[in-house]
């Protein structure tokens, strides 16, 4: 079987099998998963969509600024995420080293996936 070509469909299928793998460790394992790991998932799906959408638009209309783009993208997944842990943590979080390691897989799940998008991306350099 292979993936599909669609960047879109590979993140939902990213993310269909992350959402499988928690439901599993909820059942197995309760005391790892935060409570808000749905708004977590959530947030992290969202943030990839647009920045996906983001990326793919500059990418069409500024092809020779490759490496800017990407770049860009890395800064805005960073200040997003933190200003969500920020969001979430300010009104008296429990249990916040829970939430920001279980913030912290999902965003290195994330974080994988563009790396692994990103290198399939790639045309080789024919100089």
């Amino acid at each position: 079987m292979t993936l599909p070509k669609n960047s879109h469909l590979r993140l939902l299928f990213a993310t269909a099998a992350l959402v499988v793998l928690i439901v599993i460790l909820q059942f197995v394992l309760p005391v790892i998963i935060h409570p808000k790991i749905w708004e977590i998932i959530g947030f992290m799906v969202v943030l990839s969509f647009l920045i996906s959408l983001l990326n793919s638009f500059l990418l069409k209309n500024f092809a020779d600024s490759f490496f800017q783009i990407m770049v860009l993208a890395m800064i805005l997944r960073f200040i997003a995420s933190l200003t969500f842990i920020g969001i979430e943590v300010w009104p008296q979080m429990e249990n916040i080293i829970l939430f920001i390691a279980d913030f912290f897989v999902v965003f290195l799940f994330y974080l994988v996936f563009d790396i692994y998008t990103f290198l399939a991306n790639l045309r080789p350099i024919s100089k």
